[in-house]
């Protein structure tokens, strides 16, 4: 029985999906829990090219609601943004916790 794509995957998706021409190069997951949480923190780098919004788009990315199913995304931080002629590498942390 197959269980779908894994919360990392279903992550990248959601951020491909928010920026068109956007793809997540590498990503990286590691298992997180509180008392009250579990979930998972998530380091994802980006490519996206210099289509309008591309500004726009860098600075909106800790506000954008991303839909994640099974998963709530409760904070989303960009750590670096590399820009290059044809756009940006952007790379961002993400913890999510399931809802």
């Amino acid at each position: 029985m197959s269980r779908g794509p894994d919360v990392g995957t279903r992550l990248a998706r959601a951020i491909e999906a928010s920026r068109p021409g956007g793809v997540v190069l590498a990503r990286e997951s590691r298992p997180w829990a509180s008392v009250t949480f579990s979930g998972a923190r998530h380091r994802l780098t980006i490519e996206a090219g210099a289509e309008p919004g591309l500004e726009a788009w860098i600075a909106g990315l800790p506000e954008q609601e991303m839909r994640v199913p099974g998963h709530l995304v409760a904070d989303l931080e960009v750590v670096s943004v590399e820009r290059r002629a044809g756009g940006a590498r952007v790379a961002i942390e993400v913890l999510t916790v399931e809802d």
